[in-house]
């Protein structure tokens, strides 16, 4: 019965510290406040209740809402059009669960996460500059900063002096009081009020309805925007998986359990799903909202769908106050946002790490910011990955061994050429073992050792088919040494019978010894 109670209690307090961000996350995807609480209200419920960690509160975030936003400037006034990216958002990371696609998001670089992070923080920053000015904002990054001057001219200063006070309310609370009350939630209420008392001249979210949303139909667009609509709802699906299973693990971390990430990915798609038919925005697991819940208490799923159902229960009779809230106070609390987005982590120790990871975070950040947040992270994992390759070549050694084997019988050729490999024999080092042996030259026959790599791609296998074709050409016999499973790997490919015709075998001594019985023969 506790337990209940402690899970009623930490949704309560989970829904109260969800309410202004919601609000602030939908004004910010151009949606409108009503469909960030929606996303809030129908994401967290529906997640929780199918996902597969339990203390994980769910609803828009920084990321996801910088892509919304993006989607509704890409299609303006074509609420379906906007709402199919999200369905197919949704589906995707349920595929994304059933193939157990969740596992491999730990294999992301730190880097790449570091710079894709800062650089949404960064993003929300500069959005949020011309509401903060009491200015109509863009949704374009290069648009917002190349018009800062105009955007000046025009700025309200009621509006600056609401925006300020709630900026230094979200910063400056001290933590003994954010612990019971969030920042966020003093900000909204106290300068809303305030605003109102002074009479201040300055644009305010508007009329929110009440009551349950309209139904829209998602799967309605143009055949000509469909390559649009498949890369934003990519960019959607990986980064609602990306957001909720970091959070699920920060989670984990607090409460000493185990998520299940396919379960994590179905709930989460379930939950987007269910919002593009309601008009409302998507999201993925929060880490503050999380870390607020797992704090107040919570221990199961009931407190994520008591979140929603307390959000549920706000719109529906307190949305005419919230008609009040003035931009420049939701602009003041995404700004502080955004600031909590950025890596402090990484940041603090960036002239301590090496020249490679830091060409990969600022890539990645500068990509995120100007250009485009799929690309950036593409980008980031592929220099990652070359970078790897390249750190791996280096550890495997190919070696030439020119040297007298002691043979039983004298025989007057007695210098072999050996070529030992100790390591990985894949893409990224086939073309070092083509090139020692393009250098050998008066042998007739070349033993190559593999009975030292760990592991053989299809690039390597293709190489060394390549290599015994060419130098049977020159009539130089190639021998190899390989462990059994990397033989039977070997052979199950030779669709051309290459290496069905040279010798192969399990050990270096067998191979020598097939040289010297050819030369007693000859």
């Amino acid at each position: 019965m506790n337990r209940v109670k402690n899970d009623i209690f930490a949704g309560v307090t989970a829904a109260v510290v969800a309410l202004p961000l919601a609000l602030a996350f939908g004004v910010a995807s151009g949606a409108g406040a009503i469909a960030g609480l929606y996303g809030a209200i129908i994401l967290g419920f529906f997640a929780a209740f199918f996902g597969g960690t339990a203390t994980q509160i769910s609803g828009p975030t920084g990321p996801m809402t910088v892509v919304v936003a993006t989607t509704i400037a890409t299609f303006p006034n074509d609420i379906a059009t906007v709402m199919t990216v999200i369905f197919l958002a949704g589906l995707m990371q349920i595929s994304f669960g059933i193939v157990g696609i969740g596992k491999w998001i730990k294999y992301i670089p730190y880097p790449v996460i570091s710079g894709f992070m800062c650089g949404i923080g960064v993003i929300i920053i500069i959005l949020q500059i011309n509401p903060f000015l009491g200015v109509d904002g863009y949704s374009s990054i290069i648009y917002t900063l190349t018009h800062l001057l105009d955007t000046f001219e025009k700025a309200n200063y009621e509006a600056i002096i609401i925006a300020a006070i709630t900026l230094s309310i979200m910063f400056l609370t001290p933590n003994n009081v954010s612990k019971i009350i969030p920042p966020a939630l003093i900000a909204l209420v106290a300068v809303t009020y305030f605003s109102i008392l002074m009479n201040f001249n300055i644009k305010t979210i508007g009329e929110i309805p009440m009551g349950l949303p309209d139904f829209v139909f998602p799967i309605s667009f143009d055949i000509l925007k469909l390559s649009t609509i498949l890369t934003l709802a990519i960019t959607l699906s990986l980064l609602g998986s990306i957001d909720s299973l970091l959070t699920s693990i920060v989670a984990d971390s607090k409460t000493k359990t185990k998520h299940d990430p396919k379960k994590e990915l179905i709930g989460q798609g379930i939950g987007n799903m269910v919002c593009s038919f309601f008009g409302a925005i998507p999201g993925a697991g929060a880490t503050m909202r999380t870390v607020i819940n797992i704090n107040s208490g919570a221990t199961t799923k009931l407190s994520g769908m008591v979140h929603s159902i307390t959000l549920l229960l706000i719109v529906l009779f307190l949305a005419p106050l919230a008609s009040k809230i003035p931009l420049a106070v939701l602009s003041g609390i995404l700004i502080k946002v955004g600031f909590d987005i950025l890596d402090y982590k990484f940041l603090k120790i960036l002239n301590k790490i090496s020249k490679q990871n830091l060409i990969i975070m600022i890539t990645v950040f500068l990509l995120t910011i100007f250009v485009d947040l799929i690309m950036a992270v593409g980008v980031g994992i592929t220099i990652s990955s070359i970078i790897a390759v390249y750190q791996v070549s280096r550890n495997t050694q190919i070696k030439t061994a020119r040297s007298r084997v002691s043979f039983d019988i004298d025989i007057d050729n007695r210098d072999i050429q050996i070529i030992k490999v100790n390591g990985s024999l894949f893409f990224g080092t086939a073309s070092f073992l083509e090139d020692k042996l393009e250098k050998l030259k008066n042998s007739k026959k070349i033993i190559i050792d593999c009975k030292n790599v760990s592991f053989f791609d299809i690039s390597a296998i293709f190489t060394l088919e390549e290599i015994i074709e060419k130098f049977k050409s020159k009539e130089l016999e190639i021998i190899l040494v390989l462990r059994y499973r990397h033989k039977r790997k070997i052979l199950s490919v030779d669709t051309s019978n290459v290496f069905k015709k040279i010798k192969i075998y399990s050990n270096l001594d067998d191979a020598i010894n097939y040289i010297q019985k050819y030369e007693m023969i000859k």
